[in-house]
């Protein structure tokens, strides 16, 4: 059988087999069912954006409800055990018109509008041995070369493998192999596609695959290390360093964050030249229900930053906007508190201000700036039946020399129900 068949039932296999093997074995069964958990989380949004101004559409406002049920199963009895995890995703749509769409939150057709509803099931295979687990299917990443973005009603999902080791103390491995996407608002699985925010890249340009590798290593309680390694098939290679502190002082905590991104095109380079070094960190300490945290954040080389289409880029400065134009500098000033402190447990605030400069304004010589503003509310029901159901509110200012100015007011309410 050629290479290529082979390994195009890779995935068929494996998921074949871990069904097997839980099913053939009473004690293995016991174990793969007694062992699972499900739980279905339940999202209601709404959002609003207003355009300040610039040509185009005005304003993007939508309101739906998502449901995410997530039923993970235990592993069979034996030296490698085997195991099946399911996510059944529905988003419906509560309010939404022609010339309102785009939110992120629903689909929006071509001919306008967005439909009552969209559903996705994503099926995970995993085996494990010892503290090595390998699973093949569907995946939502929070990791410094990928990170699904999960701030719609339904997550991001990626598809392929990945494997964890930490059969070392202390040391963490992660590898694998993406290759196709499901956006927020989307049912249909997809190439990968690279970010083209502010004209950065060539639009459109897609690749097969994203291949990773990384160590996480504890070196102590107080401080973490962390390398990734990625390559965008054809597109571009990317080098992440990170450091991690923390540590007691004065009553409170101090923490920092350093991370170092490491960008340049690869293969036969798609979207021509990449080139990006992406320097950025905070530090932030936090006392007694206050946190006050400060961030900077710079781009160096020819370039942008480079990340897949509809994810978070993993950068501190990163929310309405990503201030990764080539040459931007910013950064932020942020306040948190912890209403717990004068006894009311789970209202939490947050305020933060992001400023961006000289930036290069892509197809002209001149350089630009760009601001935002964040103000934030979040209650979390602390007992009786509505328990850890939670209300956000949040505000969102942006004003750009280069991207249009916007207004943005967004409304949640979460809770996720354990079923077993």
């Amino acid at each position: 059988m050629p290479i290529a068949s082979r390994q195009a039932l890779l995935p068929v296999n494996l998921l074949s087999l871990a069904v097997t093997a839980a099913l053939l074995a009473p004690a293995a069964q016991a174990a793969f069912v007694e062992d699972s958990t499900a739980n279905l989380t339940m999202t209601n949004i709404y959002l609003n954006r207003d355009f300040r101004e610039g040509d185009g559409q005005n304003k993007r406002e939508e309101w739906g409800q998502g449901f995410l049920l997530n039923i993970q199963s235990g592993y069979t009895e034996g030296t490698v055990g085997f195991g099946l995890d399911a996510m059944g995703m529905l988003g419906v749509k509560l309010d939404s018109g022609g010339g309102r769409t785009g939110t992120g939150l629903l689909p929006a057709r071509e001919s306008g509008g967005a439909p009552d509803e969209f559903s996705r099931l994503g099926l995970t295979a995993k085996v494990k041995l010892s503290a090595t687990e390998l699973r093949y299917g569907s995946h939502v990443p929070d990791l410094p070369v990928v990170k699904a973005s999960d701030s719609r009603l339904l997550p991001q999902v990626f598809e392929g493998g990945l494997l964890t080791s930490s059969e070392l103390d202390g040391l963490t491995f992660t590898g694998g192999r993406l290759d196709k996407v499901i956006d927020r608002a989307s049912s249909n699985s997809e190439e990968l596609v690279l970010n083209n925010r502010n004209r950065r890249f060539a639009g459109g340009i897609t690749a097969d695959y994203l291949d990773l590798l990384g160590v996480d290593y504890q070196f102590n309680p107080n401080i973490k290390g962390r390398y990734f390694h990625a390559e965008l098939d054809d597109i571009y290679r990317q080098n992440f360093f990170n450091l991690l502190a923390s540590y007691p002082m004065g009553g409170g905590t101090l923490a920092s964050d350093l991370r170092l991104m490491l960008s340049d095109d690869s293969g036969a380079a798609n979207a021509g030249k990449i080139d990006n070094r992406a320097l950025n960190g905070v530090v932030s300490y936090a006392h007694s229900g206050h946190k006050l945290s400060l961030a900077y954040q710079k781009m160096s080389g020819d370039t942008g930053y480079a990340y897949i289409d509809g994810s978070d880029p993993y950068l501190v400065n990163d929310s309405a906007n990503d201030y990764a134009n080539p040459e931007e500098k910013s950064w932020s000033a942020r306040y948190d508190y912890n209403f717990a402190s004068l006894g009311l447990p789970g209202l939490n605030v947050l305020a933060r201000y992001i400023k961006g400069s000289d930036a290069k304004i892509i197809g002209s010589d001149e350089r630009g700036g760009e601001w935002e503003h964040n103000f934030e509310v979040k209650y979390v029901v602390q007992s009786g039946p509505a328990k850890n159901l939670y209300v956000r509110l949040r505000n969102a200012n942006l004003r750009s020399d280069f991207a249009r100015d916007s207004d943005e007011y967004r409304m949640v309410v979460g809770y996720t129900l354990p079923i077993w």
